[in-house]
């Protein structure tokens, strides 16, 4: 199996008034992944098959398996008859705490235990982001927001896919994408981890919608702002709020919403 984001799909298309034809569409792979951690796979998802050891790392982060990429001494991507794993071996003291962690999870037999542990994990509480110097125009973030499509070369050809980007005043879009939302902000959370890039002065720009999830990692990626087209969920803006997070939706060309952090968004009314 080769690791192509992108294949061709035979098709029939047709047109309201009339006209059939055959052609071919490209359209985003997905591929069953799998995160591995010293040996035992800690997660699998399905995943466009690109940037595929910023996925990891950006999982490995914002998942709080480590706290740094430096506790991460080794990994690799190995393609199997069945997906990729995505392998990563761990330094000491982020191994002790996972092989804890799966012991406390594997340990209990219906005691609920368990049902608890993965509830404190879905409600942990967010990082709390280091932006106060931070803010931006209104103009300027629309048209940040504006220039995301043209950088997305998946999305550009496919039309099927998400993406995540960082934007950063005078410096290029750093930009991740892929079919799962959750899966895009990994590989960007990855991305700067590996090149090493400041995130406290920068935007985080989102094709999808904002659950509390994206803010969670948000806020391990270090973005003070956090900006997308579509509207966040109640907890998303509790949570953003809670992270020190402005928090911006339903962006369009003719404006956007803000639900936290007002102070950073500078407008001529403001």
């Amino acid at each position: 199996m080769a690791l192509e984001p992108i294949r061709p799909l035979r098709r029939l298309r047709w047109k309201a008034g009339g006209g059939v034809d055959i052609g071919e569409r490209l359209s985003p792979e997905e591929t069953p992944v799998a995160m591995v951690h010293d040996g035992s796979t800690t997660a699998a998802m399905m995943a466009t098959p690109a940037d595929l050891e910023d996925f990891g790392v950006g999982f490995s982060l914002t998942e709080g398996i480590v706290d740094a990429v430096d506790a991460i001494r080794a990994r690799e991507v190995v393609e199997t008859p069945l997906g990729v794993e995505v392998r990563h071996w761990l330094a000491g003291d982020a191994s002790a705490r996972l092989a804890a962690r799966r012991r406390l999870i594997a340990g209990p037999t219906g005691c609920g235990l368990c049902g608890i542990e993965s509830l404190a994990e879905a409600a942990r509480p967010p990082a709390r982001v280091d932006g106060a110097q931070m803010a931006i125009g209104a103009e300027q973030l629309s048209a940040a927001m504006q220039s995301l499509a043209a950088a997305q070369r998946l999305g550009e050809t496919t039309r099927a896919v998400h993406a995540a980007a960082l934007w950063r005043d005078g410096a290029e879009l750093i930009v991740r994408e892929d079919v799962g939302r959750h899966n895009a902000l990994d590989k960007l959370v990855g991305a700067c981890a590996l090149g090493g890039i400041a995130t406290h002065n920068a935007v985080l720009l989102l094709t999808s919608r904002v659950s509390v999830e994206m803010v969670q990692k948000a806020a391990v990626l270090g973005t003070p702002i956090v900006c997308a087209v579509s509207a966040p969920t109640a907890l998303a803006v509790r949570t953003a709020v809670a992270a020190n997070i402005t928090l911006v939706g339903v962006s369009r060309a003719d404006g956007f919403e803000v639900f936290s952090g007002l102070e950073r968004i500078h407008t001529d009314r403001a």
